[in-house]
């Protein structure tokens, strides 16, 4: 029986540290619900999405980011011009001080370009962030399948 309550513990544990390697921090920077999503083969692009939170007294900027899965990692946002909805590379993503961005589909987002191989459901891609002030972090972003949102909380 101690046996059994022992395993149950080991795993529940493993569990609680395998859905907190989602979460990143670097400094005053929090970043959590990382993701990207499945791409198909030929095809060359997909966004990546999360929350970054600054828990500092000073507003920072992301201002690159990389990953081995992709040729280039660049930061966008999406805005409208005029009655169209356009995507646009930004030099940065302000984080500001005491508060949180969202890089989420239909606003701003990480854009990985030339992707090496296709991007496949519940593999994980490490991308590297740089921010201005606190430095730079590594994020394990899992890859969810096509239609599923969020990170590693899905509900």
């Amino acid at each position: 029986m101690k046996r059994n309550t022992l395993a149950l513990l080991v795993v529940a544990l493993g569990l609680s540290f395998s859905a907190q390697a989602q979460e990143a921090r670097v400094g005053s920077i929090k970043i959590e619900k990382a993701y990207t999503r499945s791409t198909v083969p030929g095809q060359m692009a997909a966004g990546g999405f999360m929350k970054i939170e600054n828990k500092g007294g000073a507003a920072d900027q992301l201002i690159s980011a990389s990953s081995p899965a992709a040729g280039e990692v660049q930061l966008h946002e999406m805005a409208m011009e005029g009655n169209v909805m356009k995507m646009r590379q930004v030099k940065d993503i302000v984080v500001p001080s005491g508060g949180e961005v969202e890089l989420k589909p239909g606003g701003m987002h990480l854009m990985l370009m030339n992707i090496k191989a296709p991007l496949a459901a519940d593999e994980t891609i490490p991308v590297k962030l740089k921010f201005a002030k606190a430095g730079e972090v590594e994020v394990k972003m899992p890859v969810n399948a096509m239609g599923q949102h969020g990170g590693a909380m899905k509900h």
